[in-house]
């Protein structure tokens, strides 16, 4: 039941200063419900979803992570957890309305992170996308070889960054038209196409380090909120070993496990995932 409604343009601005740019649709004053993407996405990689929500009544709004997409890039280059956890909190502040959080890989961490370090009150559910405290480190280092892989050359042209994807995702059926990956990419001077994020998302020494699982297990003991976890099932990242471990420190979720999709569950099955999320949700 997608709408065909084209979003606003808002902008949220960070802890420390940073412009934070979002996609916007539904109506000002419905339930609003915070999309975080994963780390090298774009606020453009929850295909239909946001739209879908609007048209059920809820407003969504999908945010560019710092660093990523059209929001600022770090100076500083802190693209820590902590950093990602103060900015979910900043917006949240600014939405001023207690939020459904829906977060997937990164997005989900900070959301989790934020939920424990001082903005409980502005969460009225968390919604984690292929993501919980204890993650395989094999999928993980697959993802950021996949990432640092063409950092400095880019990519020729849009068959070159379909041929990338292709190889890194081959369960995903390679796209016929590739406008769509532009929304994800960056021209440079030089003509060759980047990804639409800082480089020092993957080269700095202040960025998500994977050794924050113990403070994410206590957040997670600490959520009273409603909370679903939806894993893709095929995922190289949560295992049903590690799915089953976030039930138990959050016994009142709910699971969904989405067949033939991998860690991009959203862009895997998207009609699935919003299915599901609007199931959770409920009326807005």
């Amino acid at each position: 039941m997608t709408t065909s409604a084209m979003p606003q343009l808002l902008e949220f601005t960070s802890a420390d200063g940073l412009r934070l740019l979002a996609d916007v649709w539904g109506d000002a004053g419905a339930r609003p419900v915070l999309l975080q993407h994963g780390g090298g996405q774009t606020r453009h990689s929850w295909g239909s979803t946001a739209a879908d929500l609007a048209a059920a009544g809820w407003r969504a709004i999908s945010l560019d992570l710092r660093g990523h997409g059209d929001s600022h890039w770090d100076p500083r280059e802190n693209y820590s957890l902590d950093a990602y956890a103060s900015d979910t909190r900043a917006v949240l502040a600014q939405i001023d309305r207690p939020t459904v959080v829906v977060g997937a890989s990164l997005g989900g961490l900070a959301a989790l992170r934020a939920h424990d370090t001082g903005a409980e009150k502005w969460f009225a559910g968390l919604i984690l996308v292929d993501v919980t405290p204890t993650l395989d480190r094999s999928g993980a280092e697959r993802i950021l070889q996949f990432m640092g892989a063409r950092l400095a050359d880019g990519f020729a042209d849009l068959d070159e960054v379909a041929d990338s994807i292709a190889a890194y995702m081959p369960h995903r059926r390679r796209p016929e038209n590739l406008e769509g990956l532009k929304k994800n990419l960056r021209l440079g001077v030089d003509g060759r196409y980047r990804w639409h994020w800082d480089p020092a998302f993957v080269t700095s020494g202040r960025r998500v380090s994977g050794t924050e699982r113990d403070p994410l297990i206590e957040a997670s003991r600490n959520l009273r909120v409603p909370t679903l976890l939806v894993r893709g099932r095929m995922s190289d990242i949560v295992t049903m070993e590690t799915a089953r471990e976030f039930l138990e420190l959050v016994p009142h979720a709910e699971f969904v496990d989405v067949s033939g999709a991998g860690h991009m569950v959203a862009g895997d099955c998207n009609d699935i995932f919003s299915d599901a999320v609007l199931r959770f949700l409920g009326p807005a």
